[in-house]
């Protein structure tokens, strides 16, 4: 994301213009159909459950639709000591599907903060990448939604956000094209306005 133009609002929960959620049934027949679209047989002894293996991994592919970021971020621990200086997680692996082609793609994530009144749990920074990557996704998106997710949850004096990631969508399919690493960054608060804040969340990301 460019860094001059400040990131929307948090999605903590995504819009669902559909009256209704298919059952489980439902779903798996679907599955039939694409296997069968495919040029397969689903009847098959090796497909015969596929549809039901195929609902499950879809149900843990996409958890993230039924959790809530805010939820995670709830509790702000003061006991810091006054510590107020830039706060990094760095290469927080995570899985997500692009949203045009459902093909994954896999990366890690770079989240900064400089905390204002508290900071949080580590561990909570890692469960709300996971929870918005859990999701039908696009890296852009993705990036904008954690970096405000704990801008609003934290209330930090700025976050920094990166992710790096490979498509599957362009090394398995199109362009067929492997090792091809995509990044994005989405700022606020101190790292938006101050250039040095960004270079400085920049070189401790690729410090090694």
């Amino acid at each position: 994301m460019d860094a001059k133009s400040p990131p929307a609002k948090p999605e903590t929960q995504p819009v669902s213009k559909a009256n209704h959620r298919p059952s489980r049934e439902e779903a798996e027949a679907a599955v039939r159909t694409l296997i069968a679209w495919a040029g397969d047989d689903p009847s098959r002894e090796g497909l015969i459950d596929t549809p039901k293996r195929v609902a499950k991994a879809f149900g843990e592919f996409y958890k993230g639709y039924h959790e809530d970021a805010a939820e995670t971020l709830d509790r702000v621990f003061d006991e810091a000591g006054g510590y107020d200086d830039i706060v990094l997680v760095r290469d927080i692996p995570f899985f997500s599907h692009c949203e045009h082609h459902m093909v994954p793609f896999i990366g890690k994530a770079h989240i900064a903060y400089y905390p204002r009144s508290g900071v949080v749990g580590l561990s909570k920074l890692a469960r709300v990448v996971d929870i918005f990557a859990r999701r039908l996704q696009m890296q852009e998106r993705l990036t904008n939604q954690i970096a405000q997710a704990v801008d609003s949850g934290l209330d930090p004096r700025g976050v920094a956000v990166m992710l790096e990631a490979e498509h599957h969508c362009v090394s398995m399919r199109g362009a067929h094209k492997s090792g091809v690493s995509t990044i994005t960054t989405s700022f606020t608060g101190i790292f938006h306005k101050d250039p040095a804040e960004r270079a400085r969340f920049l070189s401790l990301v690729q410090h090694r």
